[in-house]
């Protein structure tokens, strides 16, 4: 599903622990490492996208999490022709992203990267709030900033859970 501008839309996944130390996974077959993001089927809402992609790539129930906030607007990025596939309509640009910001409330033991037939992620560990933008892909990092820009706030109003 791609919009008229050519996004498709994709939810992001800003997962803090206890002590704000974000979730960061590095991609299978690769050395690039980003948060967990997806597509949005057609009839998803961007709160049921969510909870598939953090099962499906991290192994996560809704039990494991709660939601500290989300984004107001989407964010885009472009993705640049050497990365898009080849299969891909020539009007797609990029993705166009809601951004949420879970707290985990689960144990270490229930992350499981190969929940799903094809996994995304083949390690991951927990990293300083800010520290992804230092290793996001460059054609990212502008979403990424402001994503955590914009939900740095609610962890310093003590991130208490808001659905």
């Amino acid at each position: 599903m791609i919009d008229e501008q050519g996004y498709r839309p994709n939810v992001g996944i800003i997962l803090c622990n206890r002590d704000n130390r974000v979730f960061w996974a590095r991609r299978c077959g690769n050395s690039g490492w980003q948060f967990p993001q997806g597509g949005i089927k057609a009839h998803e809402t961007p709160e049921q996208a969510l909870y598939r992609e953090l099962h499906e790539e991290v192994g996560l129930q809704p039990q494991h999490v709660s939601v500290i906030g989300r984004t107001q607007d989407w964010l885009h990025y472009d993705i640049p022709s050497q990365f898009r596939r080849s299969s891909r309509s020539s009007v797609f640009r990029g993705q166009k992203q809601i951004w949420f910001l879970l707290r985990f409330l689960g144990d270490e033991a229930h992350v499981r990267l190969n929940a799903c037939d094809h996994p995304e992620f083949d390690r991951w560990q927990w990293v300083e709030y800010w520290s992804p933008l230092e290793q996001i892909v460059a054609f990212k990092r502008e979403v990424y900033e402001r994503a955590l820009r914009e939900l740095e706030p609610l962890l310093a109003n003590g991130g208490d859970a808001k659905e």
